[in-house]
């Protein structure tokens, strides 16, 4: 046990599980899970992205994002597009319907978030928010 509190990794891969299942949880009211509604967020804010500037922004492997991406393709709330000759340079974009649900999702995202300030404490998520950005900056 004695490593077990000492291990940055597995304390933030548990903590990141806790935190998706609760934002999961509500986010299910419109049918997102949390990962496709960031996705779907990063698209709305920077517009038309390739899925290499997409994996690169979200901090994800390719194959992570094209796994996240099938079911909104599917379901019509993000497009893609072929760039070029080459098939596998691809373009993702939101889509109406995925503006639609991502708007619908915006309640349900705020209800989490209020749900785990409320347990947290607003200060705290606050700071915790700003070390783990900076984890994944340049700045480290």
């Amino acid at each position: 046990m004695e490593g077990l509190f000492d291990d940055d990794c597995f304390a933030i891969r548990q903590a990141a599980r806790y935190m998706s299942q609760l934002y999961d949880r509500h986010l299910e009211k419109v049918g997102l899970t949390i990962t496709q509604y960031s996705l779907m967020g990063r698209l709305e804010r920077t517009g038309l992205m390739t899925m290499k500037q997409l994996a690169e922004a979200m901090h994800m492997q390719r194959t992570t994002l094209v796994r996240t991406i099938q079911p909104l393709r599917r379901n019509g709330l993000v497009s893609s597009e072929a760039l070029g000759a080459d098939a596998r340079a691809l373009s993702i974009a939101l889509t109406a319907a995925g503006e639609a649900r991502l708007q619908a999702g915006r309640k349900h995202w705020h209800a989490a978030q209020a749900e785990f300030e409320d347990r947290f404490g607003e200060q705290r998520a606050a700071a915790m928010r700003s070390e783990l950005f900076a984890i994944t900056s340049d700045s480290i």
